[in-house]
């Protein structure tokens, strides 16, 4: 089985090629060009640096979030064309998800950048996770967290010196900012096998926001 995977949570994201649940090729992109500029022309790149064709393509993925706004719409909507016209499923990988998968074993937090003083984050245990992500203040997350932790994610790589502060045993993930794409590609090749194989227009961001009454209450006191 042959993926084609795409990450644009990120400024820069990244690429991948992955045959039967190992990479062939993983690829970032540049940073200071805009995804909507490199986009899908990256990715042809990639499949002609592997000598493959879209027709090639069994699975498409793409990471669904949470991350950039603009970023995640835009990828998105990308590989829901691609997979379209190739007549192929397209299968969403949480972001979250990909980077507990690199962190490995244990205890895992994946902090990702949500601008504002805050990170999009979720815990995982020996690889599932134990609640629905949230995006909160660093503070806050760490109240409840202790023992032996690995963080991972570019809002880990933020919060470093905090972190350090606040949770004895933790350690960090390195690199913290690793590229996903391969990941990704891998995570969809077993849920393929699984029998998922979902249209892509089913396909739709995570969006991890807040509940209301928290963000009235925040613009009522000024915060």
């Amino acid at each position: 089985m042959l993926v084609l995977a795409l990450d644009t949570t990120t400024r820069s994201g990244s690429c991948a090629v992955v045959r039967d649940g190992v990479v062939v090729r993983e690829q970032r992109s540049d940073a200071d060009r805009p995804h909507a500029t490199r986009l899908p022309a990256d990715l042809m790149m990639l499949l002609a640096q592997s000598d493959l064709h879209l027709r090639d393509i069994d699975v498409f993925a793409v990471a669904t979030g949470p991350g950039s706004f603009t970023g995640l719409r835009i990828g998105i909507a990308t590989m829901q064309g691609l997979a379209f016209a190739s007549g192929q499923p397209l299968i969403g990988v949480s972001t979250l998800d990909a980077l507990a998968e690199i962190a490995g074993a244990g205890q895992v937090a994946t902090w990702v950048d949500a601008w504002r003083g805050e990170v999009y984050a979720a815990v995982y245990a020996e690889g599932l996770a134990t609640a629905e992500p949230v995006v909160a203040h660093p503070t806050e997350l760490l109240q409840s967290l202790s023992g032996p932790t690995t963080f991972i994610g570019d809002g880990a790589e933020s919060y470093r010196a905090l972190i350090v502060q606040s949770v004895g045993g933790a350690c960090f993930h390195e690199p913290a900012r690793p590229a996903l794409a391969g990941t990704i590609g891998r995570l969809a090749v077993a849920r393929a096998h699984a029998g998922e194989r979902p249209d892509p227009d089913a396909i739709r961001p995570i969006y991890v926001r807040r509940p209301d009454v928290e963000l009235i209450r925040e613009v009522r006191d000024g915060g």
